[in-house]
Protein backbone atom coordinates (compact mmCIF):
# COMPACT_ATOMS: atom_id res chain seq x y z
CA UNK A 1 0.00 0.00 0.00
CA UNK A 2 2.83 2.39 0.90
CA UNK A 3 4.43 1.53 -2.43
CA UNK A 4 1.28 2.47 -4.33
CA UNK A 5 0.79 5.71 -2.39
CA UNK A 6 4.44 6.59 -2.97
CA UNK A 7 4.09 6.09 -6.69
CA UNK A 8 0.95 8.26 -6.77
CA UNK A 9 2.79 11.03 -4.94
CA UNK A 10 5.71 10.79 -7.39
CA UNK A 11 3.32 10.95 -10.37
CA UNK A 12 1.51 13.98 -8.92
CA UNK A 13 4.83 15.71 -8.36
CA UNK A 14 5.83 15.04 -11.96
CA UNK A 15 2.50 16.42 -13.26
CA UNK A 16 2.85 19.54 -11.14
CA UNK A 17 6.42 19.98 -12.38
CA UNK A 18 5.37 19.58 -16.01
CA UNK A 19 2.51 22.05 -15.55
CA UNK A 20 4.84 24.62 -13.99
CA UNK A 21 7.34 24.12 -16.84
CA UNK A 22 4.58 24.53 -19.42
CA UNK A 23 3.39 27.73 -17.77
CA UNK A 24 6.94 29.05 -17.67
CA UNK A 25 7.43 28.14 -21.36
CA UNK A 26 4.11 29.79 -22.24
CA UNK A 27 5.21 32.89 -20.41
CA UNK A 28 8.54 32.86 -22.26
CA UNK A 29 6.77 32.35 -25.63
CA UNK A 30 4.34 35.15 -24.86
CA UNK A 31 7.20 37.48 -23.98
CA UNK A 32 9.02 36.49 -27.22
CA UNK A 33 5.91 37.11 -29.31
CA UNK A 34 5.41 40.48 -27.70
CA UNK A 35 9.03 41.40 -28.36
CA UNK A 36 8.79 40.22 -31.99
CA UNK A 37 5.59 42.20 -32.46
CA UNK A 38 7.23 45.29 -31.01
CA UNK A 39 10.26 44.84 -33.28
CA UNK A 40 8.04 44.40 -36.35
CA UNK A 41 5.96 47.45 -35.52
CA UNK A 42 9.17 49.38 -34.93
CA UNK A 43 10.45 48.41 -38.36
CA UNK A 44 7.13 49.37 -39.97
CA UNK A 45 7.25 52.77 -38.26
CA UNK A 46 10.78 53.30 -39.58
CA UNK A 47 9.82 52.65 -43.24
CA UNK A 48 8.24 56.10 -43.91
CA UNK A 49 11.23 57.80 -42.31
CA UNK A 50 13.61 55.71 -44.39
CA UNK A 51 11.74 56.62 -47.59
CA UNK A 52 11.67 60.30 -46.61
CA UNK A 53 15.41 60.40 -45.86
CA UNK A 54 16.22 58.54 -49.06
CA UNK A 55 14.08 60.93 -51.11
CA UNK A 56 15.88 63.95 -49.66
CA UNK A 57 19.39 62.48 -49.89
CA UNK A 58 19.08 61.85 -53.64
CA UNK A 59 18.37 65.48 -54.53
CA UNK A 60 19.99 68.87 -54.11
CA UNK A 61 17.49 70.85 -52.02
CA UNK A 62 18.65 74.07 -53.67
CA UNK A 63 17.04 72.78 -56.88
CA UNK A 64 14.42 70.27 -55.73
CA UNK A 65 12.17 70.58 -52.71
CA UNK A 66 10.77 67.41 -51.12
CA UNK A 67 7.49 68.43 -49.41
CA UNK A 68 7.19 67.74 -45.70
CA UNK A 69 3.79 66.14 -46.29
CA UNK A 70 4.50 63.06 -48.45
CA UNK A 71 0.93 61.87 -49.08
CA UNK A 72 -0.95 63.15 -52.12
CA UNK A 73 -4.54 62.74 -53.26
CA UNK A 74 -5.08 63.79 -56.89
CA UNK A 75 -8.22 64.14 -59.00
CA UNK A 76 -7.47 63.83 -62.73
CA UNK A 77 -9.46 64.29 -65.91
CA UNK A 78 -7.81 62.58 -68.85
CA UNK A 79 -8.42 62.17 -72.59
CA UNK A 80 -6.53 59.59 -74.64
CA UNK A 81 -6.57 59.69 -78.44
CA UNK A 82 -5.37 57.16 -81.03
CA UNK A 83 -5.00 57.57 -84.79
CA UNK A 84 -4.22 54.56 -86.99
CA UNK A 85 -3.24 54.63 -90.69
CA UNK A 86 -3.09 51.34 -92.60
CA UNK A 87 -1.52 51.54 -96.06
CA UNK A 88 -1.00 48.92 -98.77
CA UNK A 89 -0.06 48.86 -102.45
CA UNK A 90 -0.87 46.46 -105.26
CA UNK A 91 0.89 46.07 -108.62
CA UNK A 92 -0.47 44.81 -111.95
CA UNK A 93 2.68 44.43 -114.09
CA UNK A 94 0.81 43.28 -117.19
CA UNK A 95 -1.24 46.48 -117.14
CA UNK A 96 1.63 48.69 -115.91
CA UNK A 97 -0.71 49.74 -113.13
CA UNK A 98 0.00 50.48 -109.48
CA UNK A 99 -2.74 50.88 -106.83
CA UNK A 100 -2.06 52.44 -103.44
CA UNK A 101 -4.83 52.56 -100.83
CA UNK A 102 -5.14 53.60 -97.21
CA UNK A 103 -7.56 53.11 -94.32
CA UNK A 104 -7.51 55.80 -91.62
CA UNK A 105 -9.16 55.21 -88.23
CA UNK A 106 -9.87 57.77 -85.54
CA UNK A 107 -11.78 56.00 -82.74
CA UNK A 108 -13.63 57.89 -79.98
CA UNK A 109 -11.45 59.51 -77.36
CA UNK A 110 -11.10 57.60 -74.11
CA UNK A 111 -12.20 60.15 -71.47
CA UNK A 112 -11.83 59.20 -67.83
CA UNK A 113 -11.96 60.60 -64.31
CA UNK A 114 -9.32 59.25 -61.93
CA UNK A 115 -8.63 59.44 -58.20
CA UNK A 116 -4.93 58.85 -57.48
CA UNK A 117 -3.43 58.31 -54.01
CA UNK A 118 0.33 58.20 -53.52
CA UNK A 119 3.24 58.41 -51.10
CA UNK A 120 6.13 60.36 -52.62
CA UNK A 121 6.52 59.06 -56.20
CA UNK A 122 4.59 55.80 -55.78
CA UNK A 123 0.84 55.43 -55.81
CA UNK A 124 -2.23 53.86 -57.32
CA UNK A 125 -5.24 55.29 -59.13
CA UNK A 126 -8.80 54.23 -59.84
CA UNK A 127 -10.35 55.44 -63.12
CA UNK A 128 -13.94 55.76 -64.29
CA UNK A 129 -14.53 55.87 -68.04
CA UNK A 130 -16.75 58.74 -69.21
CA UNK A 131 -16.89 57.92 -72.94
CA UNK A 132 -19.00 55.31 -74.69
CA UNK A 133 -17.55 52.91 -77.27
CA UNK A 134 -14.04 54.05 -76.40
CA UNK A 135 -12.83 50.54 -75.56
CA UNK A 136 -10.74 49.61 -72.56
CA UNK A 137 -7.93 51.83 -71.32
CA UNK A 138 -5.52 51.32 -68.43
CA UNK A 139 -2.45 53.30 -67.39
CA UNK A 140 0.13 53.28 -64.61
CA UNK A 141 3.11 55.51 -63.90
CA UNK A 142 5.81 55.87 -61.27
CA UNK A 143 8.67 58.36 -60.92
CA UNK A 144 11.68 58.78 -58.68
CA UNK A 145 14.71 61.04 -58.50
CA UNK A 146 16.55 59.25 -61.30
CA UNK A 147 13.96 57.07 -62.97
CA UNK A 148 10.49 57.05 -64.46
CA UNK A 149 8.12 54.34 -65.67
CA UNK A 150 4.93 54.50 -67.75
CA UNK A 151 2.54 51.76 -68.83
CA UNK A 152 -0.53 52.07 -71.07
CA UNK A 153 -2.93 49.48 -72.44
CA UNK A 154 -5.78 50.19 -74.82
CA UNK A 155 -8.12 47.87 -76.73
CA UNK A 156 -10.95 49.11 -78.91
CA UNK A 157 -12.84 48.47 -82.12
CA UNK A 158 -14.11 50.91 -84.70
CA UNK A 159 -15.89 50.74 -88.01
CA UNK A 160 -15.66 54.43 -88.89
CA UNK A 161 -12.91 54.79 -91.47
CA UNK A 162 -11.69 56.99 -94.29
CA UNK A 163 -10.75 55.02 -97.41
CA UNK A 164 -8.48 56.66 -99.96
CA UNK A 165 -7.06 55.14 -103.15
CA UNK A 166 -4.70 56.32 -105.89
CA UNK A 167 -4.42 54.54 -109.22
CA UNK A 168 -1.21 55.00 -111.24
CA UNK A 169 -0.74 53.88 -114.84
CA UNK A 170 2.76 54.06 -116.32
CA UNK A 171 3.77 56.13 -113.29
CA UNK A 172 1.06 58.75 -113.87
CA UNK A 173 -1.80 59.38 -111.46
CA UNK A 174 -4.95 58.37 -113.34
CA UNK A 175 -7.57 58.43 -110.63
CA UNK A 176 -7.92 59.40 -106.96
CA UNK A 177 -10.75 58.28 -104.70
CA UNK A 178 -11.80 59.07 -101.11
CA UNK A 179 -14.76 57.91 -99.06
CA UNK A 180 -15.76 58.18 -95.40
CA UNK A 181 -18.12 55.73 -93.79
CA UNK A 182 -18.53 52.43 -91.98
CA UNK A 183 -16.69 49.24 -92.76
CA UNK A 184 -18.83 46.13 -93.04
CA UNK A 185 -17.33 44.80 -89.80
CA UNK A 186 -15.35 46.64 -87.08
CA UNK A 187 -11.57 46.61 -86.92
CA UNK A 188 -10.06 45.58 -83.57
CA UNK A 189 -6.95 47.47 -82.49
CA UNK A 190 -4.91 46.73 -79.37
CA UNK A 191 -1.78 48.50 -78.15
CA UNK A 192 0.54 47.97 -75.18
CA UNK A 193 3.12 50.61 -74.26
CA UNK A 194 5.76 50.30 -71.52
CA UNK A 195 8.50 52.91 -71.11
CA UNK A 196 11.27 53.46 -68.60
CA UNK A 197 13.88 56.20 -68.50
CA UNK A 198 16.96 57.19 -66.52
CA UNK A 199 17.71 60.82 -65.56
CA UNK A 200 21.42 61.66 -65.61
CA UNK A 201 21.05 64.91 -63.64
CA UNK A 202 18.63 63.52 -61.07
CA UNK A 203 19.98 65.61 -58.21
CA UNK A 204 18.99 68.87 -59.91
CA UNK A 205 16.29 67.94 -62.44
CA UNK A 206 12.99 66.19 -61.71
CA UNK A 207 10.55 64.90 -64.32
CA UNK A 208 8.11 64.18 -61.48
CA UNK A 209 7.87 67.88 -60.56
CA UNK A 210 5.71 68.54 -63.62
CA UNK A 211 3.88 65.22 -63.99
CA UNK A 212 2.90 63.89 -60.55
CA UNK A 213 4.03 66.71 -58.24
CA UNK A 214 5.79 64.42 -55.76
CA UNK A 215 8.50 67.09 -55.55
CA UNK A 216 8.75 70.81 -56.36
CA UNK A 217 11.33 72.21 -58.80
CA UNK A 218 12.88 75.38 -57.34
CA UNK A 219 15.35 76.39 -60.07
CA UNK A 220 15.43 76.05 -63.84
CA UNK A 221 17.59 73.21 -65.11
CA UNK A 222 17.65 70.33 -67.58
CA UNK A 223 18.99 66.84 -68.02
CA UNK A 224 19.77 64.22 -70.63
CA UNK A 225 17.64 61.08 -70.40
CA UNK A 226 18.17 57.51 -71.54
CA UNK A 227 15.00 55.56 -72.29
CA UNK A 228 13.82 52.11 -73.31
CA UNK A 229 10.37 51.31 -74.70
CA UNK A 230 8.50 48.09 -75.36
CA UNK A 231 5.59 48.42 -77.75
CA UNK A 232 3.25 45.83 -79.19
CA UNK A 233 0.00 46.10 -81.09
CA UNK A 234 -2.40 44.15 -83.24
CA UNK A 235 -4.58 45.24 -86.13
CA UNK A 236 -7.37 42.75 -86.86
CA UNK A 237 -10.20 42.94 -89.40
CA UNK A 238 -10.59 39.20 -90.03
CA UNK A 239 -14.39 39.14 -90.41
CA UNK A 240 -15.14 37.87 -93.93
CA UNK A 241 -17.49 40.82 -94.44
CA UNK A 242 -14.29 42.84 -94.93
CA UNK A 243 -13.18 40.48 -97.72
CA UNK A 244 -12.74 43.30 -100.24
CA UNK A 245 -9.97 44.88 -98.14
CA UNK A 246 -8.33 41.48 -97.74
CA UNK A 247 -8.46 40.82 -101.49
CA UNK A 248 -6.72 44.07 -102.31
CA UNK A 249 -4.37 43.59 -99.32
CA UNK A 250 -2.69 40.32 -100.34
CA UNK A 251 -5.07 38.30 -98.14
CA UNK A 252 -3.89 39.92 -94.89
CA UNK A 253 -6.55 40.01 -92.17
CA UNK A 254 -4.45 40.48 -89.01
CA UNK A 255 -1.08 42.08 -88.21
CA UNK A 256 0.80 41.76 -84.92
CA UNK A 257 3.93 43.72 -84.10
CA UNK A 258 6.49 43.66 -81.28
CA UNK A 259 9.00 46.48 -80.97
CA UNK A 260 11.86 47.26 -78.61
CA UNK A 261 13.10 50.84 -78.79
CA UNK A 262 16.06 52.65 -77.28
CA UNK A 263 16.03 56.43 -77.04
CA UNK A 264 18.21 59.30 -75.92
CA UNK A 265 16.61 62.66 -75.24
CA UNK A 266 16.59 65.84 -73.22
CA UNK A 267 14.18 67.40 -70.75
CA UNK A 268 14.11 70.91 -69.32
CA UNK A 269 12.28 72.42 -66.34
CA UNK A 270 11.70 76.17 -66.58
CA UNK A 271 10.81 77.86 -63.27
CA UNK A 272 9.63 81.44 -64.00
CA UNK A 273 8.12 81.93 -60.53
CA UNK A 274 8.06 80.23 -57.15
CA UNK A 275 5.90 77.10 -57.27
CA UNK A 276 5.50 77.17 -61.06
CA UNK A 277 7.32 74.76 -63.39
CA UNK A 278 7.03 74.25 -67.15
CA UNK A 279 8.54 71.06 -68.57
CA UNK A 280 9.27 69.92 -72.12
CA UNK A 281 10.90 66.64 -73.08
CA UNK A 282 11.77 65.13 -76.45
CA UNK A 283 13.21 61.66 -76.95
CA UNK A 284 13.83 60.21 -80.43
CA UNK A 285 13.75 56.40 -80.44
CA UNK A 286 15.20 53.78 -82.72
CA UNK A 287 13.67 50.30 -82.87
CA UNK A 288 16.39 47.70 -82.33
CA UNK A 289 13.91 44.81 -82.49
CA UNK A 290 10.98 44.98 -84.90
CA UNK A 291 9.02 41.79 -85.52
CA UNK A 292 5.91 41.88 -87.70
CA UNK A 293 3.69 38.81 -87.97
CA UNK A 294 0.90 38.69 -90.55
CA UNK A 295 -2.04 36.30 -90.82
CA UNK A 296 -3.63 35.68 -94.21
CA UNK A 297 -6.64 34.13 -95.88
CA UNK A 298 -6.63 32.58 -99.32
CA UNK A 299 -9.75 32.96 -101.47
CA UNK A 300 -11.38 31.32 -104.47
CA UNK A 301 -11.44 34.77 -106.13
CA UNK A 302 -8.68 37.26 -106.92
CA UNK A 303 -8.23 40.65 -108.57
CA UNK A 304 -6.93 39.35 -111.87
CA UNK A 305 -8.25 40.78 -115.12
CA UNK A 306 -11.56 39.27 -116.30
CA UNK A 307 -10.70 37.25 -119.42
CA UNK A 308 -12.96 34.96 -121.48
CA UNK A 309 -12.45 31.38 -120.32
CA UNK A 310 -14.49 28.22 -120.29
CA UNK A 311 -17.19 27.89 -117.67
CA UNK A 312 -15.59 27.57 -114.25
CA UNK A 313 -18.29 25.22 -113.00
CA UNK A 314 -18.76 24.48 -109.30
CA UNK A 315 -16.23 25.28 -106.61
CA UNK A 316 -14.71 22.28 -104.78
CA UNK A 317 -14.12 23.34 -101.16
CA UNK A 318 -12.04 20.25 -100.37
CA UNK A 319 -9.62 20.53 -103.28
CA UNK A 320 -9.70 24.36 -103.41
CA UNK A 321 -10.30 24.16 -107.16
CA UNK A 322 -12.95 25.20 -109.61
CA UNK A 323 -14.40 22.45 -111.76
CA UNK A 324 -12.29 23.55 -114.75
CA UNK A 325 -9.11 23.15 -112.67
CA UNK A 326 -8.49 26.85 -112.03
CA UNK A 327 -7.46 27.94 -108.51
CA UNK A 328 -8.86 31.46 -108.71
CA UNK A 329 -11.64 33.21 -110.50
CA UNK A 330 -11.60 36.94 -111.17
CA UNK A 331 -13.82 38.80 -108.73
CA UNK A 332 -15.07 40.77 -111.73
CA UNK A 333 -16.60 37.55 -113.11
CA UNK A 334 -18.48 36.64 -109.93
CA UNK A 335 -22.08 35.67 -110.56
CA UNK A 336 -25.04 36.20 -108.30
CA UNK A 337 -25.47 33.32 -105.90
CA UNK A 338 -21.82 32.23 -105.93
CA UNK A 339 -20.27 32.04 -102.47
CA UNK A 340 -16.93 33.42 -101.44
CA UNK A 341 -14.75 30.71 -99.90
CA UNK A 342 -11.72 31.42 -97.74
CA UNK A 343 -9.25 29.48 -95.59
CA UNK A 344 -6.25 30.21 -93.37
CA UNK A 345 -2.72 30.21 -94.70
CA UNK A 346 0.45 29.81 -92.66
CA UNK A 347 1.33 32.96 -90.75
CA UNK A 348 4.40 34.87 -91.95
CA UNK A 349 6.97 36.60 -89.76
CA UNK A 350 9.13 39.44 -90.99
CA UNK A 351 11.87 41.31 -89.12
CA UNK A 352 11.73 44.86 -90.36
CA UNK A 353 14.77 47.13 -90.58
CA UNK A 354 15.42 49.88 -88.07
CA UNK A 355 12.68 52.48 -87.76
CA UNK A 356 12.49 55.80 -85.96
CA UNK A 357 9.80 56.72 -83.43
CA UNK A 358 9.29 59.72 -81.18
CA UNK A 359 8.29 60.43 -77.57
CA UNK A 360 7.19 63.99 -76.73
CA UNK A 361 6.01 65.25 -73.33
CA UNK A 362 4.85 68.60 -72.00
CA UNK A 363 3.75 69.52 -68.49
CA UNK A 364 2.88 72.54 -66.35
CA UNK A 365 2.42 72.47 -62.56
CA UNK A 366 1.74 75.13 -59.97
CA UNK A 367 2.11 74.59 -56.19
CA UNK A 368 0.79 76.74 -53.35
CA UNK A 369 0.52 75.83 -49.68
CA UNK A 370 -0.46 72.14 -49.69
CA UNK A 371 -2.31 72.27 -53.02
CA UNK A 372 -1.25 71.95 -56.65
CA UNK A 373 -2.72 71.92 -60.14
CA UNK A 374 -1.25 70.61 -63.37
CA UNK A 375 -1.70 70.07 -67.09
CA UNK A 376 0.22 67.28 -68.81
CA UNK A 377 0.38 65.82 -72.30
CA UNK A 378 2.31 63.04 -74.02
CA UNK A 379 2.56 62.02 -77.67
CA UNK A 380 4.05 58.86 -79.19
CA UNK A 381 4.41 57.77 -82.79
CA UNK A 382 5.04 54.16 -83.77
CA UNK A 383 5.43 52.83 -87.30
CA UNK A 384 6.09 49.42 -88.76
CA UNK A 385 5.90 47.74 -92.14
CA UNK A 386 5.95 44.42 -93.92
CA UNK A 387 8.19 44.67 -96.98
CA UNK A 388 6.98 41.47 -98.64
CA UNK A 389 3.36 42.64 -98.87
CA UNK A 390 4.04 46.38 -99.20
CA UNK A 391 2.10 46.94 -95.99
CA UNK A 392 2.64 49.83 -93.55
CA UNK A 393 0.94 50.77 -90.29
CA UNK A 394 1.42 54.02 -88.39
CA UNK A 395 -0.06 54.52 -84.93
CA UNK A 396 -0.24 57.89 -83.16
CA UNK A 397 -1.01 57.63 -79.45
CA UNK A 398 -1.33 60.58 -77.09
CA UNK A 399 -3.09 61.90 -74.04
CA UNK A 400 -3.85 65.18 -72.28
CA UNK A 401 -4.96 65.54 -68.69
CA UNK A 402 -5.73 68.15 -66.05
CA UNK A 403 -5.23 67.51 -62.36
CA UNK A 404 -5.88 69.00 -58.93
CA UNK A 405 -4.29 67.62 -55.77
CA UNK A 406 -3.69 68.12 -52.08
CA UNK A 407 -0.81 67.06 -49.84
CA UNK A 408 -1.60 65.35 -46.55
Amino acid sequence: MRYIVGNIIIICCLLVSLNVSAQEQETVDSVCMQNSSKNLMGLIRKVPGYIDNKARKKVDTNYIEVPAKPWRVILRYKENSVDVDYTQSLDFPELKEHLEWQLCFEPPRASSLEVWVGYHGTGVGLSLSLAKNAGRYFSFSSTGAKYGFNFRLRRFNTSMATFTAKDYVDGRLEEEYEEKGNMHSPVWIRSVYANGYYVFNGRHYSQAAAYNQSVIQRRSTGSFLLGATWYQSSFDYSDVRNALYMLIGHGIHCIKVHQANIGFGYGYNFVPARGLVINAMVMPNISVYNRVKVYKYDFNYDLSEAVPVDDYGEWDRQAHRWANGETYKSIFMAKEGEKLDYWDLESETDYSPLSFNIDLRFGIAYNWRNYFIGIQAQFNRFSYKNNKDNCRVRLLDGYARASFGVRL
